[in-house]
């Protein structure tokens, strides 16, 4: 290792040590302010207004978009564009969020009391309690930030952090006492990779039709195995009176079987198969099949119809490996 790169190495442990620290901080400071800004946000009947300008306003437009994605209606607002129009978009049932780490960042701290006279409640997060942010705000969230993590202190990065940071307990504090599961989750990101795992379905993956191996309870171990071998499943869903599924039985099955020196070719399936196996429906999300497949050590589950108890499909380990579920 050269010195420049002991240089670069220092300087980068040193960013994040800083960093942690900060988000430490907020750790051990979190008080009933924080609970009642959560609160606020919570009872308002309106949206949630983000306010922030350079690095704050990145940061609040990140926060509002995490709320917005975890069921918070929320928006970012221009603190000079909103004194120039776009106040339009607010309304009175709305609550604002202001971002500062001085707290003297002038486009915003003007921005509140005219927020305040329509109605706003005005949540501050600035590492300046005294500052002109603070004391016209309604709740105030402090930072607690020694210094930034640049040699000059100057740069914002532990500050930006601990402001993004907050702004993530915010919308997780949220989504904890709204309870916002996963199908509402699911239901605001029907897009990219995280959209598919979150709303595809069994039924969209499972083998059915002339590759879902079914035989009768009647049928031999012979049968069993040419269905499987012809459907190419490691398993086969087995059915008694009204071709309800009975039981089931896998590759296995067969080898613990051949072990034990049990089966025959001729034997009954009915005296082989697993009975009342774990079952999943067409409905059930694709994820959860995945779940109980890694967690039992399983390759495969048969599909039943939540109504007849029919099997219509097998979901196997390898189609959820394909989709990036396992």
């Amino acid at each position: 290792m050269t010195a420049k790169d002991a240089v670069i190495l220092k300087a980068a442990r040193g960013v994040i040590a800083a960093e942690s620290q900060a988000v430490r901080g907020l750790f051990k400071t979190l008080d009933a302010a924080f609970v009642r800004a959560v609160r606020l946000i919570e009872g308002r009947t309106g949206k949630t207004v983000l306010l922030g300008i350079g690095k704050s306003g990145l940061i609040a437009r990140k926060i509002a978009a995490t709320l917005s994605s975890t069921g918070t209606r929320s928006v970012y607002l221009h603190p000079v564009e909103s004194l120039h129009g776009d106040l339009g978009m607010i309304a009175a049932d709305d609550v604002a969020i202001a971002l500062s780490y001085s707290g003297e960042t002038e486009e915003t701290a003007k921005l509140v009391p005219i927020l305040k006279k329509q109605g706003l409640p005005v949540i501050a997060i600035t590492n300046n309690t005294a500052s002109r942010l603070a004391r016209s705000a309604d709740i105030v969230l402090r930072l607690r930030v020694a210094s930034e993590a640049c040699p000059h202190g100057i740069v914002p990065t532990s500050s930006t952090t601990a402001m993004l940071a907050l702004g993530d307990a915010l919308a997780v504090s949220l989504m904890a006492i709204n309870g916002f599961d996963k199908s509402r989750f699911a239901r605001l990101h029907p897009g990219g990779n995280l959209g598919k795992l979150l709303n595809i379905k069994v039924g969209d993956l499972m083998r059915k039709g002339r590759q879902n191996p079914v035989v009768k309870e009647t049928e031999t171990l012979a049968t069993a195995l040419k269905i499987m071998t012809v459907t190419k499943a490691g398993a086969v869903s087995v059915v008694g009176r009204g071709a309800r599924l009975t039981g089931y039985f896998t590759d296995g099955d067969l080898r613990r079987c051949l072990q034990k020196g049990r089966a025959g070719l001729n034997t009954p399936i009915s005296a082989l198969m697993t009975r009342s196996p774990l079952t999943v429906h067409p409905e059930t999300m694709a994820m959860e099949a995945a779940r109980i497949i890694a967690e039992k050590q399983i390759d495969n589950l048969p599909v039943t119809d939540t109504r007849t108890c029919r099997p219509v499909g097998i979901i196997d380990e390898r189609d959820l490996l394909k989709e990036g579920l396992l």
